[in-house]
Order: C-alpha cells, then structure tokens, then sequence
C-alpha cells in the first residue's frame, strides 16, 4: 500500500474515521471536566554527607554511598513511618475515619495498618540525580490535606530516622550498664584481695623495704667476705705462732715490750762480749751479765709465747665473727627471698587490680558514650523545604489529556480504517486495478462526478479518454 492508495481508502471512510476521533475526543473531553480534581504538594530532605556525627565525628568516606539514599527511601516508604504518620496526627481517634474503616474491613485488622496502606498509596519519594536531596509527594482531593501529609511524612520520617539511631545506643547503653557493673564487683573484689593481702603480710607491695633488706643483705655479704679473709689469716698466722718462726711473726716485730727486750738483749750481748774479752769467762761480771742475758731471752720466749697465744684468740673470734655474720647472711637472705615471694604474690594482685580497673574505665567510656547517643535529637537528615498546599491541581490535566486524545484518536481511526479496508477491499485507483489483474493500464475513465465536483474536465481526462477511444478502435 503507497501513499495514494492510503488517501483513496482515507477519503473512503473519512466518517468512520472522524466518528471514531470525535467520540475518543470527547470521551477525552467529558472525563477530563468530570474527573475529579487532585492536588500534589511535595517537600523535600537533604541528606547531608558532609555533617559529622556530633559523638563520633565520623564522615562518610569518599561522598554518600548510593545504597544510603536507597535505604533512606525505602524507610520513608515504610510500615513504620506510615503507622507514625496516623499516630502523630491521631487519626484513629476520628470517628468518621472509623466508620470509613468499618465500612472498608468489616472491622478486620487494624486501623493504623488500612490509614498507613491507604497513604502509602498516595505517596511518591524520588531522589535527585545530582544530589542529596528526597523529594517526598502526596496526593490527595483537598490541597491543605496533600500539604499537612506530605509534611507528616517528612516529619515521621525525621523521627523515625532519629529512633533507628537512638534505640540501638540505649540497648548498647543498658548492656554496657550491666556490664559496668559487673566489672566494678570484680574490681572491688580485686581491691579487696589486695587489701587483705598486704593487711596479712604486713607491707606495701610499692614500698622501698624491699631495697632496703637488699642493701642490708649485700652489706652482710661484704662484711662476711671480709670477715672470711680476717679469719684465714689469723689461721696463718696461729699456725706460724706454734712453729719455729714465731720470732718473725709481724705481731711479735711490731710489739713494743719484745721490742725493747731485744734491744736489752743486744746491749747485753754486746757487754758481754766486752767484758769476756776483759775479764775472761769465769769472772764474775761476766757470769752475772750472762746470767741476765738468759733471764731476758727467758723473758723474750714468755712474751712471744703470750704474742701467739693472743693470735689464736683473735682466731677464735674471728671464725665466731664469721659465723655470726653467716647465720646473719643466711637469715638475711632468706627474708629477701621470702620479700620477693611476697612481692610478687603482691604484684600479681596488683595486676588484677590494674586489669580490672582498666575494664572498668573501657566500660564506663563505652556506657557514657552510649548513653550520650541515646539521648540524641538530631541526625544528619533536614528538612529543606515544607509542603504548602497547592493553587492549581495536577490532575485532571485537560491541555495534555486532549493532547492525548487526538493522537490516541487519530491513531485509531486510522487503524480502525484500515482493518476495515482489509475486511471489505475494494478498488479505489488504477494502482488496485493492476494489482487485481495483473495487467497493463490502458486508459482511465473519469468519475461520473467529476464534472460535477471539479466544474469541468481536466486535460488528463480528456487525454484519458482519447487513449481509452484509441484503444477501443483497434
């Protein structure tokens, strides 16, 4: 089918076609003016990435996640904003409200849930492209209602965003309260133990006597190291004493009464050697002077006898010393052994304290901390703008509704010619001819109205009609 045959077959059935667009139009036209009016009043929240958390100070990292707005969507359609939505404005307790219900259920389920599927009917929120921001729309028969339900929406929303933050920090708040307290027992009850601990042991796991029985302890190695010494020595010495070189002992050198007596005993020797040489050997100086000669050296053996015996006393209390100071050294060491025991059992209570302590203070960090978020009254949602209550409606809308209508009638009185066409074809043109034939055109005869539509022949159909002549002769 070409374009002409198109016109023919339109020119054919043109009342059919403007019938059906007539009827499409005013059908169009007559709903448009019936249908009830309804207004949409929109408001909108901004979703601010860039606000910190007022506790936690925490950004969202590299801009908002699209699933965030996503989500924040989908909470603003949901049961819970739109059952807060019918309790916020106290629906429920409007008696026509009920009966509109009644009428609806028959009673069965509950109000707030038929209100909140009701409104979620009329709700539309859609997102920004480029933004942050969510627009949230309300339809509705009275503007001022559109407006106040779109404006309860944003306002539940607000609140219902604000609970979703609050309600798990006050559960976080009441487990870290049980918690805080059940770390406080376990530090008053480490506390407690090492109360009683030092109380029992006398001491202070973080004095200095420790250091002190330390000092005290190396002094008496020091003492007993050199006690050790004095005592070896005076063996020595004992043992030159009871020999033959008990003359050559350093006491005997350094005692001043031995001293003098050899010096007596020197001069002696000399004087007698003096006097033997004089008066011989059996003079009687001489034997006197040898006599007192063998009394001093007497009396120089008695001293040093006396010198050695005195060493072995000093022997004597030397190793007592020693072994005083060893029992003293032991006894010592073993109360600074026992200290250290001590200490660590006391530094390991210490440790429990400490542990404990910390635990505590983690605890009471997460409690207040926890706390300070239950009570938040804000989050990083605002509203950026109320909906006001609409001047014009947006439906019915009669420019593109008759927009519409034509196209939607042209386009079927178009298809509804056609499929008549197609149901009853018929010929309309040479072109149909050919086509139903299968052979070459010769002539057109003219219409029977030609003249009458057109005033007169045109030269084609005159021209048409002396080839169809032409023919006809043959």
């Amino acid at each position: 089918m070409n374009f002409v045959q198109f016109l023919a077959i339109l020119r054919a059935r043109y009342k059919l076609a403007l019938g059906v667009f007539g009827v499409i139009v005013l059908v169009a036209l007559v709903l448009s003016l019936v249908w009830p009016k309804s207004y949409t009043a929109s408001a909108s929240v901004v979703i601010d990435a860039s606000k910190p958390d007022p506790l936690a100070a925490v950004l969202y990292p590299g801009g908002m996640n699209p699933s965030v707005i996503a989500t924040q969507i989908d909470v603003i359609q949901s049961d819970r904003v739109a059952f807060k939505v019918v309790r916020n404005l106290k629906l429920t307790e409007n008696p026509q409200i009920r009966e509109q219900w009644q009428d609806a259920t028959k009673g069965e389920g509950s109000i707030e849930q038929w209100l909140g599927t009701v409104f979620q009917r009329a709700l539309d929120v859609k997102p920004s492209r480029e933004s942050n921001v969510v627009t949230v729309t309300y339809k509705a028969a009275d503007p001022k209602f559109a407006a106040a339900l779109a404006n309860a929406f944003v306002q539940a929303y607000l609140e219902t965003n604000i609970e979703m933050k609050v309600e798990p920090a006050r559960l976080y708040s009441s487990f870290f309260d049980q918690r805080a307290k059940e770390a406080r027992d376990v530090l008053e009850k480490a506390q407690s133990r090492l109360s009683e601990f030092q109380k029992e042991k006398g001491i202070i796991a973080t004095d200095e006597r420790l250091d002190v029985e330390n000092a005290r302890l190396t002094e008496l190695s020091s003492q007993y190291v050199g006690l050790q010494s004095l005592a070896s020595d005076s063996v020595s010495r004992q043992a030159a004493a009871r020999g033959n070189g008990a003359d050559r002992m350093q006491e005997v050198l350094n005692n001043p009464l031995i001293a003098g007596l050899k010096a007596d005993q020197a001069r002696l020797e000399a004087k007698l050697q003096e006097l033997t040489a004089k008066l011989g050997d059996k003079n009687p100086q001489v034997i006197e002077t040898r006599a007192n000669l063998a009394e001093l050296k007497t009396r120089i053996d008695s001293e040093t006898v006396k010198v050695g015996s005195s060493l072995g006393i000093a022997n004597s209390i030397n190793q007592q010393r020693a072994g005083e100071i060893k029992a003293q050294l032991e006894a010592q060491r073993a109360k600074v052994l026992q200290m250290k025991a001590v200490r660590d059992d006391g530094a390991v209570l210490v440790r429990d304290v400490e542990n404990a302590q910390r635990t505590y203070d983690q605890v009471m960090t997460r409690l207040n901390q926890s706390t300070m978020e239950s009570l938040a009254t804000q989050s990083n949602v605002s509203v950026l703008s109320q909906a006001v209550a609409p001047i014009t409606p947006t439906s019915p809308r009669l420019t593109l509704n008759m927009a519409v209508a034509v196209f939607a009638g042209t386009l079927l009185a178009v298809a509804l010619v056609i499929a008549m066409e197609m149901l009853d074809r018929r010929v309309r043109s040479a072109e149909d001819v050919a086509q139903a034939v299968a052979l070459p055109i010769l002539g057109v005869l003219p219409s029977p109205t030609a003249r009458r539509l057109f005033g007169k022949a045109t030269s084609a159909n005159l021209m048409q009609q002396r080839l169809l002549g032409q023919a006809s002769g043959k």
